[in-house]
């Protein structure tokens, strides 16, 4: 990706049953969504939608050298840094999310909360996988996030 790769693309994935959409600035990925329909001005071709394709179709790629642009409150930045590390094909509990993040106490129910407000406010979900995380909602839609479990397994 270069600094002027600028815009939104999307394609429909037949596996997810869902449109993948992916949102670009400044060379930086903004967000990932899976609406029901593709947008009329995404563009199809992206090389990092490329290799969001090859995923779904079962190439392991841990995405960390994609650049994100998270704009979200520090302390859930944290903890979508922690899950960024959750390995693929790994699941973890929210709990242990909490204890991989600095700053945060696992009893603590405010902090719990932190976890579970990031996690769903998550604008980059695979990139950030919450879908490997149990026992909280994630910002991937339920029946994509258990295609994307079962593609990991």
């Amino acid at each position: 990706m270069n600094d002027a790769d600028t815009g939104v693309y999307a394609r429909e994935s037949d596996r997810l049953g869902r449109v993948v959409e992916l949102g670009v600035a400044a060379g930086r990925v903004l967000s990932v969504s899976f609406p029901a329909d593709l947008p009329s001005d995404a563009d199809p071709d992206h090389p990092i939608l490329d290799r969001l394709f090859d995923y779904v179709d079962g190439v392991e790629d841990d995405f960390a050298d994609v650049t994100l642009a998270i704009t979200v409150p520090t302390a859930q930045r944290n903890v979508l840094d922690s899950v960024r590390t959750v390995p693929y094909g790994d699941t973890v509990t929210l709990d242990l999310v909490v204890r991989m993040t600095s700053g945060l106490d696992h009893e603590d129910e405010a902090d719990l909360e932190t976890a579970r407000e990031a996690l769903r406010a998550n604008p980059v979900p695979v990139f950030v996988p919450d879908h490997r995380v149990t026992v909280a909602e994630g910002a991937t839609p339920a029946d994509v996030a258990e295609t994307l479990r079962s593609i990991e397994s």
